[in-house]
C-alpha cells in the first residue's frame, strides 16, 4: 500500500484518498499497465499489486457472504443465480444470529 500512496504522491502531488475519481482511475490504470514510477515499487511490480487487488476484489464480491463480502448475495442476484449449495453443510443466513 505504501507503494501506492508513493505514486500519488509522485504522479498527482495528493494522497490517493484525495483525488478524484477519475485521477485515482487514472493511477490504477497506469499500475494496471506498469507505468507507475518505479521509484515507489521497490517489493514488487505495480502490475503484479494490481492483479492481487482485483483478484481479491471479485473474490469478495463473487465469494460466497460468510466469508464476509457479497452480503446478502448480492452480486449472485445481479447475475440471476441462486444461492449455490453447500456440499456437506447446512444453507444459513450469516446474517442471522
Amino acid at each position: 500500500m505504501a507503494a501506492v500512496v508513493e505514486s500519488s504522491r509522485l504522479l498527482r502531488g495528493a494522497k490517493y484518498e484525495d483525488l478524484t475519481p477519475k485521477k485515482q482511475i487514472d493511477l490504477l490504470t497506469m499500475m494496471e499497465q506498469g507505468r507507475a514510477p518505479n521509484s515507489a515499487w521497490t517489493e514488487i511490480p505495480s502490475t503484479k499489486f494490481f492483479e492481487l487487488l482485483l483478484q481479491q476484489t471479485m473474490q469478495g464480491f463473487y465469494g460466497d457472504a460468510r466469508h464476509g463480502g457479497n452480503q446478502e448475495g448480492t452480486s449472485w442476484k445481479m447475475l440471476g443465480i441462486a444461492y449455490p449449495p453447500i456440499r456437506g453443510r447446512q444453507h444459513y443466513d450469516v446474517n442471522k444470529k
